[in-house]
């Protein structure tokens, strides 16, 4: 039982590339499905290791690599299909390693930095899966998503600008603030 959230992890990591590469053969109600899987795994193991206390280190560690890799594989590979603009998907993923790489300017320079996400970050990341839902879904069950897009892009784009700015004020806060110092008696 220990292990399962991990198990329905590494599933999902799985996911990602098996959703890209049902994209690119052309079979999009199996890569809906492998979408739909990865969203209820993430679920599962996420209540699972709350629930029942089955958190480990190596979860925490991959449970949001597993997340990424999946919005990263089907972002891009919907851009190469031509269904995604380029534009966003450079957006998108450019935002994730501006937040890793700040983290680890901060730990490199040992400035103290709290890592926890920021609500304008959730709202981000989830309307990326309902964006890349929503054109996976059109694919799959072939309806027109013309009433939404380009609007949907663009709405998308703005949030993932404003995350990438307000995790950007956090790390700039975060070395402006003054470090402690120990006490030192001569």
């Amino acid at each position: 039982m220990r292990h399962i959230p991990n198990i329905l992890t590494a599933l999902r990591l799985a996911a990602a590339p098996a959703t890209a590469w049902l994209l690119v053969i052309g079979n999009y109600t199996a890569a809906f499905g492998f979408f739909v899987f990865a969203g209820l795994s993430d679920a599962a193991d996420g209540y699972l290791a709350k629930r029942y206390s089955l958190s480990t280190r190596f979860g925490r560690i991959l449970d949001p690599a597993a997340d990424k890799a999946l919005m990263l594989a089907a972002f891009a590979t919907l851009s190469y299909l031509g269904d995604v603009p380029v534009w966003l998907t450079a957006l998108v993923i450019g935002r994730d390693i501006f937040i890793v790489t700040g983290i680890g300017v901060l730990m490199l320079l040992g400035t103290p930095v709290r890592i926890a996400p920021l609500l304008i970050g959730k709202l981000s990341t989830a309307l990326q899966v309902l964006y890349i839902a929503g054109h996976l879904a059109s694919a799959a069950f072939d309806f027109s998503l013309d009433a939404v897009v380009p609007w949907d892009a663009y709405g998308l784009g703005l949030v993932t600008a404003l995350s990438a700015l307000a995790y950007a004020w956090v790390g700039g806060n975060a070395l402006r603030a003054p470090v402690p110092r120990a006490n030192v008696q001569a």
